[in-house]
């Protein structure tokens, strides 16, 4: 009798993130560009994508950013773009110069942000591939609620989003950092140690070193794939917001003199989550600017508790009751560059 020829198997941390970038894969038809940082969840990435993409005929390209931040990233960089190359995949170093707004950590990430799709257009790519985990996305979410932010907000990183036409799709939003550093330790590959991610002077580090681990002991595990799931269910409640407020906003919004004006009566017949949103988003699309709660708030009783009290001031604008109409009218010598980005890149 013959023998019989058994393949190695494949470890399920390599074949689960296989699994998870050929369902991504399976929704493009032109080339996609992964961002590389060298790092565990990048690298386990890059490898997935090397082996799915010949399979449905998609072109690959990997671009690495180097920030400048720390000594040697030059050959951090090289070395994360030759193992790239290693597995078949194209890459090229790209470097930014990091400003200061926002602090370093949304600096950083506003700066590869646009690098990255940059690249992509550079190289006519449909999508950008990001390496963001579940892990990640709890982080995300965790900081949310502790930051008091929206739904918007919580509903944190998106699976897959356009961005200046350009598709941002995360295939590993249901994988852990623990898988991604298993498959590149089954496949050999050289994992980057990145010192900030030990640095606890970002809160992001703070939350993964103490506060997670605090919560997984403290009220069990499967915390992280709670708040994951909150995300999902957050971004499904703000995208039907969305859509209501797209249907309706049509009808109750006209412009102004020297801005746009809003229905009260039809402001006032909304529910108050609808109301609010209504409200920031007029403020956002007309003025380029972001309201926090409390602002909204107070301009939300200019329709609901107006005693005739007078304008009120906020970022880039002026919100004031005019008879049946609610105003909004740009505030002179604005600079507001925009609202905040709170989805990571």
């Amino acid at each position: 009798m013959d023998a019989v020829e058994h393949r190695p198997s494949l470890d399920p941390a390599v074949a689960e993130i296989r699994r998870a970038v050929r369902e991504s894969l399976s929704t493009i038809t032109g080339p996609v560009l992964v961002g590389l940082s060298g790092g565990a969840d990048s690298l386990a990435l890059v490898a997935a994508v090397a082996f799915e993409a010949p399979k449905v005929g998609v072109v690959v390209t990997a671009t690495v950013i180097d920030h400048g931040l720390q000594p040697g990233s030059d050959r951090v960089a090289a070395r994360a773009a030759a193992v790239s190359e290693s597995l078949g995949v194209p890459a090229r170093v790209v470097q930014v110069d990091v400003g200061l707004d926002g602090g370093p950590e949304a600096a950083a990430r506003d700066a590869r942000r646009r690098a990255l799709l940059d690249a992509a257009r550079t190289a006519g790519a449909e999508a950008v591939l990001l390496a963001h985990t579940l892990d990640d996305q709890a982080e995300t979410v965790l900081i949310g609620l502790a930051r008091g932010s929206g739904a918007a907000s919580l509903g944190a990183m998106a699976p897959d989003r356009v961005e200046e036409g350009i598709r941002i799709i995360r295939p590993l939003l249901e994988v852990r950092r623990t898988q991604t550093r298993a498959a590149c330790a089954a496949q050999g590959l050289p994992v980057w140690e990145d010192p900030h991610n030990l640095d606890r002077r970002f809160l992001r580090v703070r939350v993964r070193q103490d506060v997670m681990p605090v919560l997984e002991a403290e009220l069990g595990p499967g915390v992280a794939d709670a708040l994951a799931r909150t995300s999902d269910q957050l971004r499904e409640d703000a995208a039907a917001f969305t859509e209501m407020i797209d249907e309706t906003i049509e009808d109750i919004v006209e412009h102004a003199e020297a801005g746009i004006a809003v229905s009260v009566a039809a402001l006032a017949a909304n529910p108050p989550a609808l109301r609010h949103r209504i409200i920031r988003h007029v403020v956002a699309s007309e003025f380029g600017v972001s309201l926090t709660r409390a602002q909204t708030l107070e301009v939300a009783r200019l329709v609901t508790d107006w005693r005739g009290q007078g304008p009120i001031d906020l970022p880039g604008c002026r919100a004031a009751r005019l008879g049946a109409r609610l105003e909004f009218t740009a505030a002179a010598g604005s600079t507001d560059s925009g609202p905040r980005r709170d989805e990571r890149t």
